[in-house]
């Protein structure tokens, strides 16, 4: 199958409008007679389904959660983008586009990221007539902060709770078409698999988590909107419960996943503790604003914070090393978020980490606190400082706090053409669970952007392109597609129910986890991937002959949900170490070992960049990374998207 983005002719400043004039459109009288199911209710998920609900579709929304409130887009801290240059410091959608395609390290599609800064403002205006609680300055405007990768301050926020405060107006318009009967809510439902008619996405299998029972429902179009695939490394800023199930049941049913190696490392979370976590936490970008980061210049003194010999405050400023500041002067500690976690994990392996493990820098607020006063670092974050004393037992107004990277968001995700279809025609995909807009590396505070553009503006668009070409109401669940598709799902659970092993789900996910970190994480090889891609196999055979899954079907059962994720992730981390091993380049969070600038390396010695840098290869790898299911332990078939850059030429990208 050859890919066709559908990307509109004409100035790209021009294509969406273009776009939308030339779109088909569907009478009010007659969209009441389409169904269009959503899985997913976080910002992408439970936006698309209000807005397609106000719009006169008929709306199914299906979500894991006990309720839509529930979504991880509720971890969201620090803030949302948008170019509205309320700061009048410079900002331009131009210039949002333009940072966010290097930002990515020119592994975006141009169009989509300029409809993305295109929209972005009409995110702040729909949100803000919701009510949202954006913070404000004294005279009572939208107040902005500056977030990583950029030089202007266009970062909406409300304290550090964003994503709750957009989630809580997402889910008002949600539960306003629930209640006018536009749209049906399903809660703790899980999709289970998708049906396809004719080649047409016309349904999904569902399992109720409550009662076991698997059921089918029947639409005109399915819209998947299940956020990112980070819980594959076992540790990440992800809720538990976040997983790759319902875009990898896609994936299986014929849609490709593109560049699934291109996941995202944030540089300040909460560093690793010991054995016993489950998942780590996440400390805002924003934080960066204010705080300064720093290791001691010496492997002595950090030897000795390590061992509880010293405090921070007894490394003299001259023996402190404000890494970012030093190597970065133009963006400083808000360089971008690739490129900050490298350096972390450069000084921590260069032995001079101030975490009881080595990995750890620290985060410091005493300049802030000294030229603001604490009274304005309380109120502008105040609720991440409470959380950090909390879990960590120090209070950051006092002393620095710890921070490491660990994993947070993936870039990669289904292949979307420019109206979010994936390659099964009827079947769309938004959000995080798309691979659409931020190349091999997101900026901060653009995934709430991401999601809240694709669900309150551009699927409403697009999806009348594939509906208007259907007969609504055509497909019903009595169809032999969706009692087949029931049969599978019912065989892989009583498959796992009857493995009657004695390794715990968790342990093999942990086993998982651990070895795509360390081959698969913020440093990959050629050697590294290839022992991954020998171990996951047999990981995944020992998974089905030794796992442990108690109780049955037939009711709660947390330990069998999680199985079924954990064998969908055993699975897909083979795609993304696959992928990883194929793009023999580095470009933003893919960073190859053997792809790096050196000393001796031509722009190097004329100072466009410095060692250690990615090295990006763009005469071969300017391209997007789609794949195609053959098989489970069957190399996936490539297929290549390329990537033309006509508005924003490609460079060496340079934060210095």
């Amino acid at each position: 199958m050859s890919l066709d983005s559908k990307i509109p002719e004409g100035p790209i400043d021009q294509k969406w409008t273009k776009h939308k004039m030339d779109s088909k459109l569907i009478n009010p009288a007659n969209k009441r007679k389409f169904t269009v199911i959503v899985v997913g209710s976080g910002l992408a998920g439970g936006s698309a389904a209000a807005s397609l609900s106000e719009m006169g579709y008929q709306v199914k929304c299906f979500c894991y959660q006990d309720s839509p409130r529930r979504a991880h887009s509720i971890a969201a801290q620090g803030g949302i983008n948008a170019a509205k240059n309320y700061q009048n410091d410079g900002d331009s959608v131009n210039r949002l586009f333009y940072d966010t395609v290097k930002g990515g390290d020119f592994r975006s599609r141009e169009a989509n990221v300029h409809r993305l800064a295109e929209v972005s403002s009409n995110i702040i205006d729909q949100c803000t007539a919701q009510g949202v609680p954006f913070a404000r300055e004294y005279g009572g405007l939208l107040d902005n902060r500056s977030f990583g990768g950029a030089q202007v301050s266009r970062t909406f926020y409300a304290r550090g709770q964003t994503g709750q405060q957009l989630l809580i107006g997402c889910y008002q318009a949600l539960q306003k078409e629930i209640s006018k009967g536009g749209v049906e809510m399903h809660t703790r439902t899980e999709m289970m698999d998708v049906v396809l008619v004719d080649g047409h996405a016309k349904g999904i299998v569902v399992r109720n988590l409550v009662t076991g029972e698997i059921s089918s429902h029947a639409a005109d179009a399915v819209c998947l909107a299940t956020g990112g695939y980070g819980n594959v490394f076992y540790l990440s800023t992800n809720a538990m419960g976040c997983n790759v199930t319902a875009a990898f049941k896609a994936y299986k049913r014929g849609a490709y996943i593109a560049n699934p190696c291109y996941t995202q490392i944030h540089p300040t979370c909460i560093p690793v503790s010991g054995d016993y976590q489950s998942k780590l936490t996440l400390m805002s970008e924003s934080l960066r604003n204010d705080g300064r980061i720093w290791v001691p210049v010496s492997k002595d003194d950090a030897e000795a914070i390590r061992d509880g010999n010293k405090k921070p405050e007894d490394i003299a400023e001259e023996d402190r090393d404000y890494y970012l500041e030093r190597k970065y002067p133009s963006f400083g500690n808000l360089a971008p978020r690739d490129i900050s976690s490298r350096a972390a994990k450069e000084v921590c392996d260069e032995g001079r980490g101030v975490a009881s493990t080595g990995l750890g820098v620290y985060l410091d607020f005493k300049d802030a606190i000294e030229r603001l006063g604490e009274d304005v670092i309380r109120a502008r974050y105040g609720n991440l400082f409470q959380m950090y004393e909390k879990i960590s037992g120090d209070n950051p107004y006092q002393t620095p706090m710890q921070i490491f990277p660990a994993v947070h968001y993936t870039m990669g995700g289904l292949w979307v053409d420019y109206n979010l279809q994936t390659t099964i025609p009827g079947l769309h995909c938004l959000g995080e669970a798309n691979f659409s807009d931020h190349g091999a590396n997101r900026l901060g505070a653009s995934a709430l952007m991401q999601g809240l553009a694709d669900g309150y503006f551009v699927l409403p668009t697009t999806i009348a392109n594939y509906l208007a070409g259907q007969k609504p109401g055509s497909i019903n669940t009595k169809m032999d597609e969706f009692t087949q598709a029931e049969a599978i799902v019912k065989e892989r659970i009583d498959k796992l129910i009857n493995i009657n092993g004695t390794r715990t789900v968790d342990s093999f996910h942990k086993e998982l986890g651990l070895l795509v970190w360390e081959q698969c994480g913020m440093a990959r090889s050629k050697e590294g991937l290839e022992k991954a891609l020998k171990r996951i196999p047999e990981i995944r055979e020992e998974f089905w002959s030794t796992a442990r899954i108690p109780g049955d079907a037939d009711g709660v059962n947390t330990e069998l949900e999680k199985a079924g994720r954990v064998a969908d992730f055993l699975e897909f981390a083979e795609v993304m170490c696959t992928d990883a091993l194929s793009r023999e380049e580095s470009c933003g969070g893919h960073f190859r070992l053997e792809y790096q600038f050196t000393e001796d390396s031509a722009e190097v010695k004329e100072g466009k960049t410095q060692p250690g840098e990615a090295l990006r290869r763009d005469d071969e790898y300017a391209y997007v990374a789609a794949w195609e299911f053959n098989g489970v332990g069957i190399p996936p078939t490539l297929h290549k998207e390329d990537l033309e850059f006509e508005n924003v030429h490609l460079a060496i990208r340079s934060y210095a």
